[in-house]
């Protein structure tokens, strides 16, 4: 039994097809086939049921997988244990995003970290919060950033920042008299939502279910980003919240349409995110001490009630 075995068993075993796990690992289909071939003849089962289609994981198959996964994991922590004790920084890191947090962060430390450390080749992808746990788990992820607590037991949370809500409200809107406004002034049915799959959209349904409850059917405007947002909300038909950061390259003529909150203002924890077995933690260290400390002068508030993206709110 051989680590590339394994690594190919788990490369069929996420394709479901054996042509697309050999063209994903860089070797030819036969040799790949062949070296799976060898590895259930020497454990005298099956992996995989090859008369299914896709392909199947047998009950042992799946079994193994599973424990093959852990075993390539904590192989790569050897070459990971040499790079810090050489103090190297460098190599691949793959990079997921959020979509409401990659327009506004990515250019605010991207090539600041990248002069930093030449030698580390980002591999970045916007991706939603499900997408990013799930392949962070699976080892195709390094890290990622995404709002947080996201609770799972098998993946660190290391906090980069919190980022305040913000109110746009056009001047036609009921609240637009207000300097600033309260949880209690929100109400969920004038509210313009970004379109389901977004963390920030639910951490908004949470902040109104503070005050009321809510049924799918009081949305009717959604957009899957915030400029559509902006436009609907410049049109009469609704308001809307903004991440704070994105508040800052809002047009000039609009800013008097931003409406900061009464403190404690309510806001979302915005963290790097990585698989418990902390492989490649000296990038990780890395990529946290760039962000923190370019984000650090860009938002100051400092009292702040923090909404969680899952279904409930606490304060910090």
């Amino acid at each position: 039994m051989t680590i590339t075995q394994l690594k190919y068993v788990l490369a069929v075993a996420e394709h479901k097809n054996f042509t697309k796990a050999a063209e994903k690992t860089f070797v030819t289909q036969p040799t790949l086939s062949m070296q799976i071939q060898k590895l259930e003849e020497e454990l005298d089962i099956l992996i995989f049921d090859r008369s299914k289609k896709p392909i199947a994981l047998t009950e042992v198959g799946a079994k193994l997988v599973n424990q093959a996964r852990n075993i390539v994991n904590e192989s790569e922590r050897i070459q990971d244990i040499v790079d810090q004790q050489k103090g190297f920084i460098g190599g691949e890191f793959k990079l997921g995003v959020i979509p409401t947090v990659m327009p506004t962060l990515l250019p605010m430390f991207l090539n600041n970290f990248i002069k930093k450390h030449p030698k580390v080749k980002l591999k970045i992808e916007e991706l939603n919060t499900e997408t990013i746990v799930e392949q962070l788990l699976d080892g195709h992820l390094d890290a990622a950033i995404a709002a947080t607590p996201l609770e799972n037991e098998n993946i660190k949370e290391r906090v980069l920042y919190y980022e305040p809500f913000v109110g746009y409200i056009p001047s036609t809107h009921r609240l637009s008299q207000k300097k600033k406004i309260d949880i209690s002034d929100l109400d969920i049915d004038d509210m313009l939502l970004l379109e389901d799959g977004h963390c920030f959209r639910d951490g908004i349904i949470n902040l109104c279910k503070t005050k009321k409850s809510y049924e799918e059917d009081h949305f009717q405007l959604e957009s899957g980003s915030f400029e559509t947002l902006i436009k609907l909300a410049n049109e009469g038909l609704g308001m809307t919240l903004l991440p704070y950061l994105h508040t800052l390259d809002i047009k000039n003529s609009e800013k008097s349409n931003l409406h900061y909150f009464n403190e404690p203002s309510p806001a979302r924890e915005v963290s790097l995110i990585f698989n418990k077995s902390e492989l490649k933690m000296q990038i990780i260290d890395a990529l946290h001490s760039t962000i923190a400390g370019v984000v650090k002068g860009a938002i100051t508030f400092q009292n702040v009630q923090i909404i969680s993206p899952l279904t409930k709110a606490k304060s910090d």
